[in-house]
């Protein structure tokens, strides 16, 4: 198992869930990536990306205008 970090801060949607989609292609089942925007709405559109693909959301959490989604790839 692996963590990898994404960075996708000052891209507006729908390039953050584009970048994590082509991120999570080169990754296995098991591994972490950690997301780290500035567009608000990844809070939603990652986890419902997540759902809609078989992966699993660990943690959210924003702090001073960066939105960080850590999600493990699903098989």
């Amino acid at each position: 198992m692996s963590r990898e970090m994404l960075n996708a801060r000052r891209l507006l949607c729908p390039l953050p869930v584009i970048r994590t989609q082509d991120k999570v292609k080169l990754l296995t089942a098991g591994d972490q990536l950690e997301v780290v925007c500035t567009d608000p709405g990844v809070m939603h559109d990652i986890p419902a990306w997540c759902r809609i693909n078989g992966h699993t959301v660990l943690e959210t959490r924003s702090a001073d205008g960066e939105y960080t989604i850590v999600l493990q790839v699903g098989e």
